[in-house]
């Protein structure tokens, strides 16, 4: 048995493709299953099955689309009120795929109908747990419904140790969360290998022995997690067909200069340092690559379901498109390029001054607005004195709640601030970014206000 590792580190998740050399499972695939099809091309195998683990929150899948590509068995709950055919699997069932056993156990937890895959061949073992056991930790249970979290936590705890139970302790673990998605939970640790028996003795799920304890800890430390979840688990249901991955022709410069104009949102993809100094006017900044979360925070800032104009490269749009179609943003447009006045001539170009903490600390003035752009637990684990906490997500729906005046605005990496600075600019804001680290403020003579107890 072999298992390859499929990473989409733009989201923190990993799909699988399990094979014994011949025939292959795969697991939980997201929407561009390209890759996984180049994976058991070079491999030399036939996809006989896929896989879910769970109707997936974070993204899009490509599981149903894979299987009707392959003529594969489409492994699914039972339970799951999908609209498409499928094959359904149940707790303790065994399929045999090739020369190895898979054994369905039901994990509810992260969802009500979540299952976990024990993978034998008869003398190792691989389990793979979606959602439910993670590295450090597990999956999130606040996704499903605000009456269900406190019902689903304590379904965590429960199937953990069901499934550390049936599985062998020198099993590998392969979890489809936990690399930084946020659809992980507490110390999930992002390590890139893990077995049961480490998970026994290291994961907080399984050496708390106190359910209540686990329950209210893992509950008082959920954070908030992208809108556009709320649009996944619906897509999954229906069957979700091929991305399209195309980059479309690029606009020619009337047709750019008319949606900025009409206020449409144009996407600029450039590095934030190149943003500030020069962009077009009614355009927000979405730097892509350099471990950015690109995708996760255009999916959780912009209205969803608007069309979009993306503005770079040609290698960075057509990136782009492909990590957006994962969260179910199909066929944006886009305008090659990155000099904004070649792109469109007869549009006005704006800029706004770019800083560190020691140019905020010299030249911020009385009346001016300091605001931090982290999320709310950020905020209250350490902010600066006199800072006005509107996260990232929420300055949209929230600007006329930011007061009059200049507003310098950071974050923890600067990348956020960026984002933030060009919503407000485009709101007509007089704005300054603060592109530093947060780790660094207090070196620089920040002056923090005291956390509260």
């Amino acid at each position: 048995m072999d298992v390859i590792v499929i990473e989409t580190p733009q989201l923190g998740d990993r799909s699988y493709l399990v094979h014994d050399g011949v025939v292959a499972l795969v697991i939980d695939p997201q929407r561009d299953t390209d890759r996984v099809e180049a994976a058991a091309l070079e491999a030399g195998v036939t996809i006989t099955h896929v896989a879910e683990t769970h109707l997936h929150n974070d993204y899009v899948t490509g599981g149903y689309d894979l299987a009707q590509a392959h003529g594969a068995e489409y492994l699914v709950n039972a339970a799951d009120p999908v609209s498409f055919e499928r094959e359904p699997v149940t707790d303790g069932q065994i399929v045999q795929i090739g020369a190895f056993r898979v054994t369905v156990v039901a994990t509810p937890g992260h969802t009500h109908t979540h299952v976990s895959y024990i993978v034998s061949d008869g003398t190792t073992e691989a389990v793979f747990s979606g959602g439910s056991l993670l590295y450090g930790s597990v999956g999130r249970t606040d996704l499903v419904a605000a009456i269900d979290t406190v019902g689903l936590t304590h379904d965590q705890y429960a199937s953990v140790r069901k499934l550390v139970h049936e599985a062998q302790h020198d099993a590998a673990l392969f979890p489809t969360h936990g690399f930084g998605s946020f659809c992980s939970s507490g110390p999930a640790t992002g390590a890139g290998s893990s077995t049961i028996g480490e998970q026994i003795t290291t994961n907080h799920a399984l050496t708390d022995a106190d359910e209540e304890h686990f329950v209210a800890t893992l509950i008082a430390n959920l954070t908030a997690y992208p809108s556009y979840y709320a649009h996944m688990a619906p897509a999954n249901m229906q069957g979700p067909g091929p991305a399209d991955l195309e980059v479309p022709e690029s606009l020619d410069a009337a047709e750019l200069t008319r949606r900025l104009a009409d206020g449409e949102w144009v996407v600029d993809l450039r590095n934030r340092v190149a943003f500030s100094s020069g962009h077009l006017q009614g355009a927000v900044s979405f730097e892509y690559g350099n471990g950015s979360n690109f995708t996760t925070y255009l999916g959780w800032v912009l209205p969803w379901d608007e069309k979009l104009t993306l503005v770079g490269t040609h290698a960075d749009v057509e990136d782009a498109i492909r990590d957006l179609s994962r969260i179910g943003i199909d066929s944006p447009d886009a305008a090659i390029g990155t000099e904004p006045r070649a792109l469109a001539p007869d549009a006005p170009v704006a800029s706004y001054p770019r800083v560190g903490w020691a140019e905020l600390a010299r030249d911020h003035a009385a009346g001016d607005v300091l605001l931090d752009a982290r999320r709310t637990d950020e905020f209250a684990d350490g902010h600066l004195i006199g800072a006005v906490n509107v996260p990232l997500h929420e300055i949209l729906s929230r600007m006329d709640e930011i007061p009059a005046g200049t507003i310098w605005v950071h974050c923890g990496s600067g990348y956020r601030a960026g984002v933030a600075a060009s919503l407000l600019q485009r709101a007509g804001r007089d704005v300054v970014h603060v592109d530093a680290s947060f780790a660094d403020v207090e070196s620089a003579g920040m002056p923090m206000a005291e956390k509260a107890v």
